[in-house]
């Protein structure tokens, strides 16, 4: 019996020592597999090491392309590019380094070469630093800068002279619209890998809206290293070396002359002046004051400049074309006439009193003096508030057509949007806003559902709650000019070698139709002729147009909006001075200057008289001068 238990005892033993030499060789094979499958991840699927290798034997010196430059209309040049050079260095290549030497001949000081190298090794603020690759030290060195530090390149090993370009500005205008490059920031490189720490981007206007087009790309060249990392040449005679691509070139459809002349009565005011092609949705100027010096944005001077910029009161850098959201007043009552036209409120031959205002249950809309009742074609010509309330009023109360005031207002607000107010009309440039149409859900939320069409009165003359951008009332006009639709604003007119996107190129329909179109344009017309825009009833060009005085906390904005000629139409205006008072003040004179320098290509010699004594007025705005 113990025989058997010590023979049963030793086939155990033996058994789990088979299992172990089995787990044994199963954890070898194991470790083996993981070493393997990391080597494989190293070695073939990740570039890091290559890398690493490549940068001790190579050098790879990028190539920066040149610049698309930028044209107006009638092909003046706007934007072109200047050599500028960058001082780069390779942090392995330095043995020696007289650091003194170097910042007399850098103009620099010792602290900002210490505070420069620090964080060009900050992975944080740098993460594709490696001591063997170029990184850049410092920027934009002119090439007086430049030849001065060439002449003593040789005593400082590891450092080299990176030859790119900078932007310079044919004339002091457009700021706005052509923006401005600078060195790109991190989320700019996480949101695009062509970009490296130094390179540079467009930050605003139409430098960022066609970054990839005018970017064009980079080239390298790649140059062989010794075993001490001294160059030897380019490797393999330069057959992999790949030659930069230059960046497309832009023809806008800025017409610069007028856009000089826009710029220039609006100074010491502060507003916006947009011009459009109807016919093709080009923007032909956009003026916005107070305006600075694009110059201003070049060089190692910028982020000063900017900053100063930003911490102006008078608020330079916004663009208020497009940024700007202000109550359009009596220029959006044209909106009004159609949506009431094509709703079946009114035909052109309705009359509605208007014996100094709106009047109804006790609550009054003044208005100016002019004859009363009258149809819809005298109330435009005189911007009757009277008319364009009562029509909304009669809107909103048609309980038979709508049902409720809600679906009215619905509506009402789906007409607005179809004519391009309410959301962003998509032009290209950057920081768009959108203004602000209500409807039925922002009244029941404020007004606890309990609302009528007196609530709401006031947004039938563009005040209350209705706000719109400068280019949304330019738009407007030009709508208005082709009698129903209009082509999304766009301030580049080709690009090279290429096509403009769709969207600037479709007809964009409003839900009115053409013949309720041609009612207003005869009321805007009587406008110009013998009511509140006499002042733009230019002899041969059949202007048309609309005032606005839109009621502001303080003094009123003087707006205007028109187009011409009347039934060949080539440019839609709209003018927007901030406390300007009445439109007559400043947007119809304004407005009619900017249409006959289009039209008849000069100003007369006295419309030259007018332009200057538009200049030469101030608005006191209450703000320290700059």
């Amino acid at each position: 019996m113990c025989r058997i238990n010590r023979e049963e005892e030793i086939v155990k033993r033996d058994f789990n020592l088979e299992k172990r030499k089995y787990v044994l060789g199963g954890s070898v094979v194991l470790v083996v597999l993981i070493y393997l499958i990391r080597l494989f991840s190293l070695q073939i699927m990740s570039e890091d090491y290559k890398k690493n290798a490549d940068s001790n034997a190579f050098l790879n010196k990028v190539q920066y392309p040149s610049r698309g430059v930028m044209y107006d209309r009638n092909g003046e040049l706007l934007v072109y590019n200047q050599p500028a050079y960058d001082v780069t260095l390779v942090m392995k290549e330095i043995e020696y380094l007289d650091t003194l030497d170097l910042c007399k001949t850098l103009n620099i000081t010792v602290d900002y070469f210490k505070r420069r190298i620090q964080e060009m090794k900050d992975r944080r603020s740098n993460p594709g630093y490696s001591p063997y690759t170029p990184q850049v030290f410092m920027t934009q060195l002119s090439a007086e800068e430049c030849g001065v530090f060439q002449e003593k390149l040789f005593k400082f090993p590891g450092f080299y002279i990176q030859r790119r370009i900078i932007r310079q500005y044919t004339y002091n205008a457009a700021a706005h619209v052509l923006g401005d490059i600078a060195e790109v920031s991190k989320k700019d490189i996480a949101d695009d890998d062509y970009y490296v720490r130094g390179d540079f981007i467009g930050k605003q206007g139409i430098e960022r809206s066609y970054e990839k087009e005018l970017r064009g790309e980079k080239g390298v060249e790649i140059l062989l290293r010794d075993a001490r990392g001294r160059i030897q040449g380019r490797y393999m005679d330069g057959a992999l070396d790949k030659t930069p691509v230059a960046g497309k070139n832009l023809k806008l459809g800025i017409d610069i002359e007028l856009q000089l002349l826009a710029e220039r009565l609006l100074e010491g005011k502060i507003g916006s002046v947009v011009a459009i092609e109807p016919s093709t949705g080009e923007i032909l100027c956009m003026a916005s004051a107070p305006t600075f010096d694009p110059r201003l944005m070049v060089g190692r001077q910028r982020g000063k400049n900017h900053l100063d910029l930003a911490r102006d009161s008078w608020k330079p850098l916004l663009n208020r074309s497009i940024m700007g959201q202000f109550p359009p007043g009596s220029t959006f009552k044209t909106t009004q006439g159609l949506t009431f036209l094509e709703e079946g409120i009114i035909t052109p031959e309705t009359s509605y009193p208007c014996y100094g205002g709106f009047v109804h249950s006790g609550l009054r809309v003044g208005c100016h003096g002019h004859p009363s009742p009258l149809p819809l074609v005298p109330a435009i010509a005189t911007s009757c508030n009277g008319y364009f309330c009562w029509g909304l009023y009669h809107m909103i109360g048609a309980r038979k057509k709508y049902g409720t005031v809600q679906n009215a207002m619905a509506t009402w607000r789906d007409y607005m949007v179809s004519m391009g107010f309410g959301y962003p009309l998509g032009v290209d440039l950057p920081g768009e806003k959108r203004g602000m149409i209500p409807n039925d859900k922002y009244y029941d939320k404020n007004y606890r559902g309990s609302w009528n069409g007196l609530t709401i009165i006031s947004i039938a003359i563009g005040q209350g709650e209705v706000t719109a951008t400068p280019l949304q009332i330019a738009n407007l006009g030009a709508t208005i000019a082709n009698r129903g639709y209009f082509i999304t604003p766009h301030v580049v007119k080709e690009v090279e070698g290429s096509e403009l996107e769709s969207q600037y190129r479709e007809k964009r329909y409003t839900k009115v139709r053409k013949e309720h179109y041609e009612t207003v344009v005869q009321g805007m017309r009587a406008a110009v002729t013998g009511g509140t825009c006499r002042a733009a009833n230019l002899p041969g060009l059949d202007v048309c147009g609309k005032t606005g005085t839109a009621q502001n906390r303080g003094k009123d904005h003087s707006a205007f909006m028109g187009f011409a000629p009347m039934n060949d139409p080539q440019i839609a205006v709209a003018v927007y001075v901030e406390n300007g008072g009445w439109g007559a003040t400043y947007g119809v004179p304004i407005g009619a200057l900017i249409m006959e320098k289009y039209l008849k290509g000069s100003l007369s010699p006295e419309s030259e008289m007018k332009a200057k004594d538009i200049q030469m007025r101030r608005i006191d705005y209450g703000i320290h001068e700059r």
